[in-house]
């Protein structure tokens, strides 16, 4: 099996997921206490769409983010590097469209949707500043940018533990439900080089969004950053 680096070499990053698809939502849920269910209401609800509304799900894996983005009536498209996890989510989810595209090239027009979002991802792109500008790109001037990806804990000794421990048990927790373990040694490794809450709403507000804000969920393990198109 596969595991990135944090390079995040693409062709790694893809492999990687390729190597988890069968059993990505089940490992998410069991790994998550069933949070995860949460995060994606929580994530549709913020992007605060509309129907008849174009809506970007990038790094959508197998599509159960964009299943739930397409109850709010608008019409969802999820995107992402991983032809296996995309394969296993039109397997589980005929109805929902998804294709491969790369988040640093996206295969869309200008402007072409009034919402996008990104879900657990964006910490996996080589690039995310120019995945940023790029998300930028295909959204209509105003249009809506939510980010959920997993933060820093904003209660120190939680934060610590959580830092520490924790995330060095999640590596023996998939062991027993995730068709390859190694990705989630991956994956505490990734959490713990991401930037905190402030940190990433520096970032998007210098890659082509306004009135960036942001909100914890689950005592930020989880935070939800939304800006929108300048």
């Amino acid at each position: 099996m596969t595991r990135a680096s944090l390079e995040k070499e693409p062709h790694e990053v893809a492999a990687m997921f390729d190597g988890v698809a069968r059993r990505y939502d089940l490992t998410n849920t069991v790994l998550s206490g069933g949070q995860d269910r949460i995060w994606r209401r929580e994530t549709r609800l913020a992007l605060g769409l509309k129907p008849g509304e174009r809506v970007l799900d990038l790094g959508a894996g197998t599509g159960v983010s964009t299943l739930e983005l397409a109850k709010s009536g608008a019409f969802a498209v999820g995107a992402d590097l991983s032809v296996g996890m995309l394969q296993a989510g039109r397997q589980k989810r005929p109805t929902v469209p998804l294709l491969a595209a790369d988040a640093l090239r996206l295969p869309f027009a200008d402007e072409t949707f009034d919402a996008v979002t990104i879900s657990f991802a964006l910490r996996n792109i080589q690039d995310p500043d120019a995945a940023l500008r790029e998300m930028a790109r295909v959204t209509k001037p105003g249009g809506r940018l939510v980010i959920c990806e997993f933060s820093h804990p904003t209660w120190r000794p939680f934060r610590s533990a959580y830092m520490g421990p924790a995330l060095k048990v999640l590596p023996q927790v998939a062991k027993r439900v995730s068709s390859n373990p190694d990705a989630y040694v991956y994956l505490a490794e990734s959490i713990r080089a991401w930037p905190d809450q402030e940190g990433l709403a520096a970032r998007v507000g210098a890659n082509g969004w306004r009135k960036v804000a942001w909100r914890n969920l689950t005592g930020g393990v989880v935070a939800m950053h939304r800006g929108f198109r300048i």
